[in-house]
């Protein structure tokens, strides 16, 4: 296109939209806003705001939403992972705060369960602070030390341990270091329950289930700890300024909470069931083709169909099924394996299920 020409859309830029049967992962974008988070972001992008105060104001409105204690907009889930865990080391002592991620004489260990570490670490320790792993309750008494400043739970792997959420939050409450949970592609239902569990915060995407800014996260807990991990975040010259959550993030995550609260979910779950039908309609027309059905939690709560076939009988290998709605138009992502492809209705857009099953006739058939 001539260098005069304005971008308006991906095509522009040579990029393929997707119709995303994977869900609410970062590399496919997340998820798409609502029109509610859209208009949110508009108007906040007409005029200008003390950041500062605007966190404050929000900060307060998503405690009473959320029936608890404080809330804080970051720059995403891993962006609150480095600030919650900044306060943690330093709260707000400007020198310390300035210090970071220099961590001598500080508090700079971070217990964890060992099934609990599972890639996101270095938004952790990129504070300066360590991982002390360990495994049985036993373990987590003998971990605690004059250096531990934090305990860190995966919400995703909170049934993998050996050690409960309620048992972590607990012990921690009686050493006096606050425990803090990634719950980044989780429901933030109402109430909350890991802050019923005891732990002080709890971390959520903006731009997964809630459907608000891909570039936002939301922190429930300890006010005065919430209000220490802004301290080390943007706008101020701490270890997260690079983390800035812009007034438009902000006012566009505070919607999607709005949103989330009065939305009808058991709706939004019987249109994912009958997307799946309609695929799955599609799909058994063919010999050998067989589907089930199931629904992973904590995390990515949704119906997600598997569909399976004799790749011999039928000519066509699930890999080549997948590269051929990856390279058609439109383009259309799936997970699964081998054998196989794995469906998640929650990314797909109204009357997207009909062209997927149309897509997918059209590549059994080939």
């Amino acid at each position: 296109m001539p260098a005069s020409q304005p971008t308006t859309n991906y095509e522009d830029l040579g990029v393929r939209p997707l119709i995303n049967c994977i869900g609410t992962i970062t590399v496919l974008s997340g998820s798409l806003i609502l029109p509610e988070v859209r208009q949110a972001m508009v108007e906040a992008s007409k005029r200008y705001v003390k950041i500062g105060e605007l966190m404050e104001g929000v900060g307060a409105r998503l405690a009473q939403i959320m029936q608890c204690e404080w809330g804080l907009v970051t720059n995403g889930c891993a962006a609150a992972l480095t600030q919650v865990t900044a306060a943690c080391v330093a709260g707000t002592d400007p020198q310390k705060m300035g210090r970071l991620p220099d961590t001598t004489g500080m508090k700079n260990e971070v217990i964890v369960q060992a099934s609990h570490r599972v890639g996101y670490d270095r938004a952790i320790t990129s504070v300066g602070t360590r991982m002390i792993e360990v495994t049985t309750h036993e373990e987590l008494e003998a971990a605690h030390s004059d250096k531990t400043a934090m305990l860190f739970l995966f919400g995703d792997a909170s049934d993998r341990g050996q050690i409960t959420v309620k048992e972590m939050a607990d012990s921690g409450r009686a050493h006096g270091v606050p425990s803090f949970v990634d719950a980044a592609a989780e429901r933030p239902n109402v109430p909350n329950w890991y802050l019923q569990q005891g732990v002080d915060a709890v971390a959520y995407s903006g731009g997964k289930c809630m459907r608000g800014p891909q570039a936002s996260g939301m922190v429930l807990g300890n006010k005065e700890l919430l209000q220490a991990a802004f301290a080390n975040g943007s706008p101020h010259g701490s270890i997260g300024r690079p983390m800035k959550a812009g007034k438009e993030e902000i006012m566009g995550l505070l919607a999607a909470a709005e949103q989330w609260v009065v939305r009808d979910h058991e709706a939004e779950e019987r249109e994912w069931d009958r997307r799946l039908q309609v695929i799955t309609d599609a799909a058994t027309s063919f010999d050998t083709v067989t589907t089930s059905l199931r629904t992973p939690y904590p995390s990515n709560i949704a119906p997600h169909l598997s569909i399976q076939w004799d790749a011999e009988k039928l000519g066509v290998s699930a890999a080549e099924v997948r590269a051929e709605l990856s390279a058609g138009e439109p383009r259309i992502e799936m997970s699964g394996g081998a054998d196989g492809l794995t469906i998640n209705p929650y990314m797909m857009e109204e009357g997207e299920e009909v062209v997927v099953a149309q897509r997918l006739k059209e590549a059994l058939s080939a």
